[in-house]
């Protein structure tokens, strides 16, 4: 039920946004991820990022590490930009879930002034990152926690997100 609430949630949010998402349609392959993406960025009209293993890498290495907590934490140190979620235990998330949740927040981000109106607890950061224009390469992985929840992780190669930047 858990999972319901939350989908309805961001198909609203993307609803909002004009973006489309499917949140059925992926799995968790290379592809879905690569996909996904690719999707919101030719929205904007931002080139195509494609799979790099040694950005999985470093993702699955650090979706083990919360595979023991599940806790929405970010990484340090790589050098890599990165979004993460975190699903709550007795569904089955997926790449889509995701990415989905991360693209519907394009409806706070305004291009016209490098602006984010999201509410408070919200953010415009994971978005912006998903379509950076410098970002070219990606490696996400999932985990099923030990909780049940399941945590996933994009890196971005080279990283975004630079303050006073826009991003496309």
């Amino acid at each position: 039920m858990e999972k319901v609430a939350c989908l309805a949630l961001a198909l609203a949010m993307a609803a909002a946004a004009g973006v489309v998402v499917t949140p059925c349609a992926a799995q968790n392959s290379q592809q879905d991820f690569v996909d996904l993406h690719n999707a919101a960025r030719s929205d904007v009209g931002v080139g195509p990022v494609s799979w790099d293993d040694n950005v999985a890498a470093f993702a699955r290495s650090y979706a083990a590490q919360r595979a023991g907590d599940c806790a929405l934490q970010h990484s340090s140190g790589s050098g890599y930009g990165e979004n993460i979620f975190v699903g709550g235990a007795g569904a089955d998330w997926s790449a889509s879930d995701a990415v989905g949740l991360w693209v519907a927040e394009k409806q706070w981000y305004d291009h016209g002034s490098n602006s984010c109106s999201a509410p408070a607890g919200q953010s415009c950061g994971h978005y912006t990152q998903v379509v950076w224009r410098d970002s070219t390469a990606i490696g996400c992985a999932r985990t099923v926690c030990n909780n049940g929840g399941v945590f996933i992780t994009c890196n971005y190669n080279p990283p975004g997100n630079f303050v006073g930047q826009s991003p496309y």
